[in-house]
């Protein structure tokens, strides 16, 4: 190979796989070459590459091989880190004789995830929520919240990142607070003196010198929405787990007001104002939470006369005390710069979220929320957001969004339009916005579903009520179990659902279960992987957020299609949007939503090779309604049955083979 001809592709992509400990796929070798060819042509790539693929390395071979600045956005901190820590020190030192030279990549996320040695050694600004000046001073050293910052001013000499997640075990969200700033609250580099050792700063000059820069959705739709760039200058943004970017998007685009905030920015603002100013948001902030106090949870189509009048009343008065935080000074304060900057941070949220609800406007959906603990709260989100994704993220750079489950109802049409994008292959009508042409390719999967998993749905129970207990779906529940030998993930649609069997199933089952919410997240997971016999259950993060290959998870049950609640307000809204539009909004929102959470969750079980098992639906509707196929299309290809006894039989099989792995190749004929 002479210096001028660039390696080929396969030959690196093999470099890779060696050097990760990993199986050459087909699948990973087609994904690869159509993102080495979007990279090439500047267009826009959708790959659907199931579980097992090695998805990571498609993307990461072409993208460090491309030479030129490569964002890659993830919505987990679980895959970021592997991408980090794992595969990208790997596969750079692997391409590294092949490309003759060693790529760079870094890692960069909002501010507000690095420690802040301002906030760390100089302390919490008096005006502070909690009122404590030096949280390392007033927290009782024997407390959880004294025990915490202990330890976090002791990493902070360690540490070389200061990234929140490099920290274990973590700390409280409350701990954590009293060490980081937001961007607004931040003095900014060249005003603070801390401003050389920065470590937000050091991560965002390390991301300028990279190839391969690692982000996440929340950070890449703030880089888009605010205009302000976060992101380094680059030409191909790969978008991985794509399946949440219209959900994180949203996120990042809803704004909310509530007493408890407007009360925090008449504190932190009111001492450094003339008192015309702090006397007007005082009052202002007195009316909101008067209102608030009488207002109903659910949407507001129209903003109330009274609510209107109050929200007014906020904006003019945050206006008012923005111009008086500018034009006032006072040495006699300590510590000022960093309280007026946390101030004005407060006041500007407060201000924007004011004038965007008194403004209106006919892409938004307004509603309040009621919460036991925190009270009332306003929240304002983009009735859709597939426009603003359309401008901002498809414009001057090529795009490729990857996942396990972009292909709903058996193509990639339903995900490309929340994405702003025209389906496959259409061009907008003459004299309509011109929509980015794109291409889409399903890459499958290396797992022979068919051979490893049924698809069991309970046809014979009764139809899902809103309130029923549903005992006989509790029975059901209960059978399945027995015959599985626990090894069960019960994927519930709400809360009370998930407590109401775990409950039930304690009461009548010696295989203990585990429920989310009563130990972390993680701790229940890593239970779940090590103790066979084990059930775990839990609502939406666990559909989408399990791990466990191998004997410990062999039955993935879901106890109703999850569709979103019929008072959800911004679901509701968006069905209704469609509606109006002459589209199927209960098709294009309720069951494109259930479609993507039940994939998701059904793919929770097999995750590698030698996994066998059942996922087992017990809502009769996925067999018998209208819509059930197109739920059905969208889930791995489980051979699929109605018949429980067949479905016990397997269950006891597939459990007896793992009590047997000598003889775990029998499972098949035992099944």
């Amino acid at each position: 190979m002479t210096a001028t001809t660039p390696p080929a592709l396969t030959d690196l992509l093999h470099a890779a796989v060696t050097a990760v400990g990993g199986v050459e796929r087909e699948g990973q070798v087609a994904m690869a070459e159509a993102v080495q060819a979007a990279v090439e042509d500047q267009s826009h790539l959708l790959v659907q590459a199931g579980t097992g693929t090695g998805k990571s390395l498609g993307y990461l071979v072409p993208a460090l091989a491309h030479g030129e600045p490569v964002v890659v956005a993830t919505a987990t901190l679980a895959l970021q880190r592997q991408l980090v820590e794992r595969d990208l020190p790997r596969t750079v030192q692997a391409l590294k004789p092949l490309l003759r030279r060693e790529p760079a990549y870094a890692m960069l996320k909002g501010r507000s995830n690095y420690l802040c040695l301002h906030r760390l050694h100089e302390g919490v600004p008096q005006d502070d929520e909690d009122g404590l000046f030096d949280p390392f001073e007033a927290a009782a050293p024997t407390s959880k919240l004294g025990k915490d910052l202990l330890r976090l001013r002791d990493w902070a000499d360690e540490t070389e990142t200061g990234d929140r997640d490099g920290l274990s075990p973590g700390v409280s969200d409350r701990a954590w607070s009293q060490v980081s700033v937001t961007s607004r609250e931040c003095l900014g580099a060249t005003k603070c003196a801390y401003g050389a050792e920065c470590f937000a700063e050091a991560a965002r000059e390390r991301a300028k010198l990279a190839e391969v820069i690692v982000t996440n959705h929340a950070l890449l739709a703030i880089d888009a929405i605010e205009g302000a760039p976060v992101l380094p200058s680059h030409e191909v943004l790969i978008v991985d787990e794509a399946h949440e970017l219209v959900s994180r998007v949203t996120g990042v685009a809803t704004g909310e007001l509530s007493p408890i905030g407007v009360n925090r920015a008449v504190k932190r603002a009111a001492k450094l104002v003339n008192e015309k100013a702090a006397d007007a948001l005082l009052s202002a902030g007195e009316g909101f939470e008067r209102v608030m106090e009488l207002a109903l949870p659910g949407r507001l189509e129209e903003i109330p006369e009274d609510l209107a009048y109050v929200l007014a009343a906020l904006r003019d008065a945050c206006r008012l005390v923005i111009t008086a935080l500018g034009e006032t000074r006072d040495k006699s304060v300590q510590d000022e710069d960093v309280i007026r900057k946390q101030a004005l941070a407060s006041v500007e949220h407060v201000h924007e979220v004011a004038e965007r609800l008194v403004q209106g406007s006919e892409y938004d959906v307004v509603w309040c929320e009621r919460h036991d603990r925190f009270g009332a709260s306003l929240r304002v989100a983009p009735l859709n957001v597939s426009g603003l994704l359309r401008e901002k993220l498809f414009n001057d750079r090529c795009v490729v969004l990857t996942s396990a489950t972009l292909k709903l109802g058996g193509d990639f049409n339903g995900v490309a339009a929340s994405l702003g994008l025209s389906p496959e292959g259409v061009k907008a009508p003459e004299g309509e916005e011109e929509v980015p042409p794109w291409k889409g390719i399903d890459v499958g999967s290396p797992f022979d579903y068919r051979r490893q998993g049924i698809l069991y749905v309970a046809r014979h129970l009764a139809q899902p009520g809103r309130d029923s207990g549903r005992e006989d779906m509790l029975d059901e529940l209960a059978e399945l179990i027995e015959a599985a030998g626990g090894r069960t993930l019960g994927l519930f649609s709400s809360m009370r659902g998930a407590q109401a069997a775990a409950e039930a199933m304690r009461g009548r089952l010696e295989h203990p279960v585990l429920l989310q919410g009563e130990e972390t997240l993680g701790e229940l997971i890593r239970t779940f992987a090590e103790d066979a016999g084990t059930c775990l259950f839990g609502t939406l993060s666990l559909w989408q957020g399990v791990d466990v290959p191998g004997v410990n998870c062999q039955l993935v049950v879901m106890d109703r299609i999850p569709f979103p609640r019929p008072d959800d307000p911004l679901m509701s809204a968006r069905q209704k949007s469609v509606e109006e539009h002459g589209g199927n909004g209960f098709m294009a929102v309720a069951a494109t939503h259930a479609a993507l959470l039940m994939a998701q969750g059904a793919g929770r079980l097999i995750r590698a090779s030698g996994d066998r098992g059942v996922v087992a639906v017990l809502d009769p509707r996925l067999a018998t309604a209208r819509y059930g196929g197109f739920l059905r299309s969208s889930m791995p290809e489980f051979w699929y049955t109605n018949d429980r006894n067949q479905v016990r039989r397997s269950l006891a099989a597939i459990d007896a083979a793992a009590a047997r792995p000598a003889t775990a190749e029998t499972v098949e004929a035992e099944a």
